[in-house]
């Protein structure tokens, strides 16, 4: 059996290179009928907490939750994905952000196009 290879693919290593097309092939969208929208990062406040411009024009300070507070950096200009609360239209939390590469996936695609109108 010299030579013999499983039919499934290999894991890829944590350091591993990944090309921009392994990248955005499924690129996570908003979900409206949950209350999420696109948003673009305008200001860190400090701690948990940052502003955000919404696709509906609205500023809001949104939350980072714990999980993924220490796993992803949230930078001024980032595109994310927000879900407002349900009891306070105003604030809201980060559910996803984009990588460099995705975003600019989605702004070919026509996604960001009420983003590009707000900054």
């Amino acid at each position: 059996m010299a030579g013999y290879r499983p039919a499934f693919k290999k894991k890829k290593k944590p350091g591993a290179v990944v090309s921009p097309e392994d990248e955005v092939r499924r690129t996570k969208l908003p979900r409206r009928d949950d209350l999420e929208m696109f948003g673009v990062v305008t200001q860190r406040v400090g701690g948990t907490n940052i502003r955000i411009m919404c696709e509906d024009n609205e500023e809001r300070i949104c939350r980072i939750p714990g999980k993924l507070k220490k796993r992803v950096w949230m930078r001024v200009g980032d595109y994310v994905i927000v879900k407002l609360w349900d009891f306070q239209k105003s604030k809201a939390d980060v559910v996803w952000r984009y990588t460099q590469v995705q975003a600019e996936h989605l702004k070919r695609k026509g996604y960001l196009d009420k983003l590009q109108g707000t900054m």
